[in-house]
């Protein structure tokens, strides 16, 4: 079973602040560090690092090989990874003292990358496989119309929230991710709650909650740890738990590990570089409790 990941890689430039910046405000950063980032990259790193044979559909620039190297050396396959004649996408990360982040996203090679290419990744897929997409890239419907004829559980995050780019997805995903924010917008929007065969809301501090349509619910509180970065920890979160249920393990103990996981990543700075490993989250569970 392999996990198809069409998703965004970005150069991220972090700086520490003081407090996120109000408008009009000049702050001086205490320090900065570029790293891979990317909704995407973060997914499929995190899955990798749970065990997940992960293949990675994406676009970089011609200046964006040491994405690829990063990927590649974290157990990514970097087969499909295109580079065309664009910027990579860069994010522009500020990160205060409470660990809170406030972020300015330039897509880059994300948007612009030639779908003959994701196509290509997909005839490789199964029906045992699944598909994951997110907001950062193009592409995005017309690799879940492909995953749907091929059978594929396709799993969208609708992040960064883009309302007709949900309402586009909706008819086509088996399980939909949001935050709560993101939900409440959809369902203003929609008039009623999304109809889709799964959700999964991921709550912050206070856990996350998977329904179907038959009215199961699942909920998983989150650990109680000091966060000193929020960067990427949704991504880990996600990338955890479509992982763990590609190893056979049950919803509960799918989120139970992905909770850990997020909970290691808001106590280390960095994105990509951050994501704790299945050891990591395997000691973390020895020793935390709910």
């Amino acid at each position: 079973m392999t996990i198809f990941n069409l998703g965004s890689i970005n150069a991220d430039f972090v700086y520490r602040v003081p407090n996120i910046p109000a408008p009009g405000e000049t702050l001086a950063s205490t320090d900065m560090k570029k790293g891979l980032g990317g909704k995407g990259a973060n997914q499929s790193i995190a899955a990798a690092k749970a065990g997940a044979s992960v293949v990675h559909i994406g676009s970089v620039g011609q200046d964006g090989d040491w994405a690829i190297e990063e990927l590649a050396a974290e157990g990514v396959d970097v087969v499909h990874i295109q580079k065309i004649d664009a910027p990579t996408a860069h994010a522009i990360i500020t990160v205060a003292r409470s660990g809170e982040n406030a972020i300015v996203l330039y897509p880059g090679a994300n948007k612009l990358q030639d779908t003959d290419g994701i196509e290509e990744a997909l005839s490789e897929a199964t029906e045992d496989d699944t598909l994951i997409l997110q907001n950062e890239t193009n592409g995005a419907v017309t690799a879940a119309w492909i995953a749907r004829s091929r059978n594929m559980r396709v799993i969208y995050s609708a992040a960064p929230f883009e309302l007709s780019a949900a309402k586009e997805m909706l008819p086509i995903v088996d399980l939909l991710v949001v935050n709560e924010v993101e939900e409440a917008q959809l369902i203003k929007a929609l008039g009623g709650n999304p109809d889709v065969p799964e959700i999964l809301v991921t709550k912050g501090e206070h856990g996350a909650e998977w329904r179907n349509r038959a009215g199961d619910v699942v909920t998983v509180p989150a650990f109680d740890v000091d966060a000193v970065d929020t960067t990427g920890a949704g991504d880990t979160y996600l990338g955890y738990f479509v992982a763990n249920l590609d190893n056979g393990l049950s919803l509960e103990d799918a989120m139970r590990q992905a909770a850990a996981a997020g909970a290691i990543m808001v106590t280390r700075h960095g994105t990509a570089e951050a994501v704790p490993s299945a050891a990591d989250v395997s000691k973390f569970l020895d020793s935390a409790t709910q």
